[in-house]
C-alpha cells in the first residue's frame, strides 16, 4: 500500500475519526480546523466528542508520529498529495444544503493546494458539488473527487475500518485510484463511479433509511389498532433478506446529524429539477406527523382531555441525545418531541448518561437532572425518549415514590413492563396496544 501525506479539513465526527483512521492505516495525516483550543486538546490527544475507540485511535496515532493537527489550514494542504474535505454542510434557507463552509475553504486553499493533489468531499454535498469545487479551485492540475462517508455515530471507528462498501466518483481514474489506494488495507468491496452517481448514492442511502424508520413507526400505530405486537411483526418481515431486519424498530421519530438534513436537502435539490418525489415528502411528513401523534398520547393521558393542554404538566424526560452512545443532540428526535410538549405548555425535567452538566441551549426547554430519581420528582408520567440502555437498570422503584403519577410512556420500547409493574407504574410502548405477552 502506498504511504501518502493526506490533509483533512475540519474534525468534526467525520473528519477527525477520518484522519486519525487513515493515519491508523499507516499514512501521515495532519488535521486542521478553525478554532485553536480545539487543535490544542487534540494535541494532547483529548477528544471532546463521545465517540467509542475514537481516542484510543488518535492517541496510537499520535503517539506514532503519523496524526498532526493544526489550526493553519494552507499549512496543512502545503504538502498533501490528498486533502479531505470533511466541513459541516448544515440545512439552509429552504431545506438546500448550505455550502458555505466548503466554498470558502475551496477559496482558502486553492492556491496552496500542490500540484497534482487531490480534492476530495467526504462531507454530505448535493449533485454538482464536486464540479462546483473544482470551478472554485480553478485548477487544471488538481482532480476533484467525491468519497461520501458512511459513519454512524457510535461506531464510527469500526464503521471506518469494516466498511460496507467504499464509493469513489470522478472522472479522472487516476485520481480515483489514488483515493482508493489509502483503503487498500480494509476488505471492502469498492464501488468506482463518476461524482454525480456518487454525491446521489449518499443522500439515497440516508433517504432509504429514514423511509424504513417512516414506515416503522407508522407500523407501529397500525399495529395498536389491531392488537398486533410491533416487535413480532417487525421481526417477521425482516428476516425476508429483501427487506432486512435494520432500521425497523420504532421511536420518537428519527432525527440526528444526517437523516433531516439530507433528506430535505434531496428533496429540494429534486424540486429545482422538476422532479417529483412524492415518497420522499410523505416520508419527511410522516416523522413530523409521528411525533405530534406521540405528543397527543401524553396530552391524552395526563392533560386536559377538552383541548390537550399540557399547561402546568410536570414529565420526567429520559434521553436527549438523538441516539444512544453519544452526545450529540443535532435534530434529536428527542428534543422535537420535548418542543412540543412545551408547545403544549409542559413542564420538563431530563436525565440523559451523557449529559451530566447544565446546557445553556438547553435551558428553555427543559431543566437537566444530573440525577434519573430526582428527573421524576412530581412528574405526571415518565418519557423515555432515548435507548440508552441503562435505563434498564434504574431504580424504577425509588422513581415511582418521587412521581405524581404512574405512567411511564416508553417511546423505545426498551423497558421490562412486568419490572415497571412491581414498581407500581404503568407501561406504554408503541406498537403494543398492552404490555407485551408471549406464547408460551
Amino acid at each position: 500500500m502506498p504511504v501518502r501525506r493526506v490533509a483533512v479539513i475540519g474534525t468534526g465526527y467525520v473528519g477527525l475519526t477520518t484522519g486519525a483512521c487513515l493515519a491508523s492505516l499507516g499514512h501521515f495525516v495532519v488535521c486542521a480546523d478553525a478554532d485553536p483550543h480545539k487543535v490544542e486538546r487534540l494535541r494532547e490527544a483529548r477528544v471532546d466528542i463521545l465517540e467509542p475507540e475514537l481516542p484510543e485511535v488518535v492517541r496510537g496515532a499520535l503517539d506514532a508520529a503519523r496524526l498532526d493537527f493544526t489550526g493553519d489550514t494552507a499549512a496543512a494542504v502545503a504538502e498533501a498529495e490528498v486533502v479531505f474535505l470533511c466541513l459541516p454542510t448544515p440545512m439552509g434557507a429552504g431545506g438546500a444544503a448550505d455550502l458555505a463552509a466548503v466554498e470558502a475553504v475551496a477559496a482558502q486553499i486553492r492556491d496552496v493546494l500542490p500540484p497534482g493533489c487531490v480534492v476530495v468531499n467526504k462531507s454530505t454535498v448535493p449533485v454538482g458539488t464536486c464540479e462546483r469545487v473544482a470551478a472554485l479551485l480553478g485548477r487544471d492540475d488538481v482532480a476533484v473527487v467525491s468519497n461520501p462517508e458512511f459513519l454512524r455515530e457510535g461506531r464510527a471507528v469500526h464503521d471506518f475500518l469494516h466498511p460496507d462498501r467504499i464509493v469513489i466518483g470522478a472522472t479522472d481514474r487516476d485520481a480515483a485510484r489514488r483515493v482508493a489506494e489509502l483503503y487498500a488495507e480494509l476488505d471492502a468491496p469498492l464501488v468506482l463511479t463518476d461524482a454525480a452517481s456518487a454525491e446521489l448514492t449518499k443522500y439515497a442511502a440516508n433517504f432509504f433509511l429514514a423511509m424504513k424508520l417512516s414506515f416503522a413507526n407508522n407500523l407501529a400505530t397500525v399495529c395498536e389498532r389491531f392488537g398486533a405486537d410491533i416487535a413480532d411483526v417487525t421481526e417477521g418481515i425482516g428476516r425476508d433478506p429483501r427487506i432486512g431486519s435494520a432500521f425497523l424498530r420504532p421511536g420518537p421519530g428519527w432525527g440526528g446529524s444526517c437523516l433531516p438534513k439530507d433528506t430535505h436537502a434531496l428533496l429540494t435539490v429534486c424540486e429545482l429539477a422538476g422532479v417529483d418525489f412524492p415518497l420522499l415528502r410523505a416520508t419527511i411528513e410522516t416523522n413530523v406527523a409521528h411525533q405530534r401523534q406521540l405528543v397527543d398520547r401524553v396530552a391524552a393521558a395526563c392533560g386536559r382531555a377538552e383541548d390537550g393542554s399540557l399547561h402546568g404538566v410536570r414529565l420526567a424526560l429520559y434521553g436527549l441525545t438523538f441516539k444512544a452512545g453519544t452526545s450529540d443532540l443535532r435534530d434529536s428526535p428527542a428534543l422535537s418531541v420535548a418542543r412540543l410538549l412545551r408547545e403544549r405548555g409542559a413542564e420538563l425535567t431530563a436525565y440523559d448518561p451523557a449529559l451530566r452538566e447544565e446546557r445553556p441551549d438547553l435551558s428553555d426547554l427543559v431543566e437537566l437532572a444530573d440525577d434519573p430519581v430526582r428527573a421524576a420528582e412530581g412528574a405526571a408520567a415518565c418519557l423515555v425518549l432515548t435507548e440508552w440502555p441503562e435505563l434498564r437498570d434504574l431504580d424504577w422503584a425509588a422513581i415511582a415514590a418521587r412521581m405524581a403519577g404512574h405512567e411511564v410512556h416508553d417511546f423505545r420500547n426498551l423497558l421490562d413492563a412486568d419490572r415497571l409493574a412491581r414498581a407500581g407504574l404503568s407501561w406504554q410502548g408503541i406498537g403494543r396496544a398492552e404490555a407485551p405477552t408471549r406464547v408460551a
